[in-house]
């Protein structure tokens, strides 16, 4: 018997090992409150107990019935991509690549499923409390910049923007701020050193978190960033 078979208590780690499965399946498991844990600040622990009673009253195993994927009959071209949602074509790219985005080619083109590409810019739609917008057109008339050079900046910076008919709207203040015009605020997001400190969590942790309560996070450069409100609002301490 190994010293982790003779603990009352196993850490998530060490369910891990005795189980020899993925943290990430762990958390699964947690999350849909298959096996029951305890969480202290900073530290989550199972009864050894509860662990070898999911054996004990196992149901048969059930074989999972295949999901047939619906075929795609519905594509954008590049080009209908970056003039409806306005990013670049190196934006695009990264975009399409980091979500996976089924594509085909087409006599040279590639069309982009255009369920995958309408569901993911749905799902970044800006925060209610940007007020002021510039359009395309403002934009090039204020600081003398190309479509291209527009489209890339808003890409690198994350800047939020909404679409409004054909038209594509630009949040003026995160504009700005990109530009060096305008004050930074208080920072909207959290590094994910900053919310792992102010919350005492693993990293393993916070990622559960921020994937089964959807946080919005933001990729800038080879950097995640989690907005700060949501987290907020899902840690904060439970009011007497």
């Amino acid at each position: 018997m190994t010293e982790i078979e003779k603990l009352e208590f196993l850490s998530p780690t060490q369910l891990c090992q005795l189980l020899g499965i993925s943290r990430a399946t762990i958390y699964r498991y947690f999350a849909d409150n298959a096996i029951t844990t305890v969480q202290f600040k900073g530290k989550t622990l199972i009864r050894r107990k509860d662990v070898d009673s999911l054996f004990e009253d196992g149901h048969k195993y059930l074989k999972r019935p295949k999901k047939k994927s619906e075929p795609i009959t519905e594509f954008y071209t590049s080009k209908d991509v970056q003039e409806k949602y306005g990013i670049s074509n190196s934006g695009l790219y990264e975009i399409a690549k980091r979500e996976n985005w089924p594509k085909t080619q087409q006599r040279g083109k590639t069309l982009w499923s255009r369920k995958h590409v309408d569901a993911y810019f749905a799902k970044q739609q800006p925060s209610d409390e940007i007020s002021e917008w510039y359009t395309a057109a403002e934009i090039q008339a204020r600081y003398g910049m190309s479509l291209s050079a527009i489209y890339c900046l808003v890409s690198k910076e994350a800047i939020p923007k909404k679409k409004v008919g054909a038209a594509t709207f630009y949040s003026k203040y995160h504009f700005d701020l990109a530009k060096g015009i305008a004050e930074p605020k208080e920072p909207e997001y959290y590094t994910y050193p900053e919310a792992m400190e102010k919350y005492g969590l693993t990293r393993d942790q916070l990622h559960h978190y921020l994937k089964y309560h959807n946080i919005t996070r933001v990729k800038k450069g080879k950097y995640t960033h989690i907005l700060r409100s949501e987290l907020d609002n899902l840690l904060k301490s439970p009011e007497i």
